[in-house]
């Protein structure tokens, strides 16, 4: 299995949606940046998001750690990235792995260094391809995000892909 990293979005969209046992079903172990474990965690619990602390408790059950980024090229520290996409791009970048991301500025810095990304989306469809969860269970999922005012994923998008993906 190739390394697989997180940034923030699909954790906090999974966490969310209480769907991050597909992380671990679907692969096993996923890395992420310290940067991405404080924005998520510390400073969501910090705000009070329940996300946060779901997320919090799951890492600790995984014993799933962060991993300190020393090394973000050139290329990406000039790009306007918050510190965790950099560090995020960079650690897949640097384990020839899979990046999990939503935003789009990075995924395009991520393809551009040649690193492969999904999103919320394409992690839950992976889910349904693998018989992880049902199509009924993939429109539900897709639903919620399109409604939730806290996942910020283009609805036109979730329709789009559900519709190319069940049809």
């Amino acid at each position: 299995m190739a390394t697989v990293v997180a940034d923030a979005g699909p954790l906090m969209a999974l966490a969310k949606l209480n769907l991050l046992h597909l992380l671990k079903r679907l692969y096993q172990q996923v890395q992420f940046p310290r940067s991405v474990y404080e924005e998520v965690v510390v400073e969501g619990i910090r705000r009070g998001f329940d996300d946060a602390y779901t997320l919090q408790l799951f890492l600790s059950q995984e014993s799933w750690k962060p991993t300190q980024v020393r090394d973000v090229p050139d290329a990406l520290a000039t790009l306007s990235l918050d510190q965790g996409e950099r560090e995020s791009v960079a650690l897949a970048l640097a384990e020839d792995g899979l990046l999990l991301i939503d935003e789009e500025r990075g995924r395009a810095a991520a393809r551009q260094l040649g690193v492969t990304v999904r999103g919320t989306l394409g992690i839950l469809i992976h889910a349904y391809r693998a018989g992880l969860i049902t199509a009924d269970q993939l429109r539900l999922y897709f639903g919620q995000i399109e409604e939730r005012m806290d996942i910020w994923i283009s609805p036109a998008l979730c329709r789009r892909l559900l519709q190319k993906v069940l049809d």
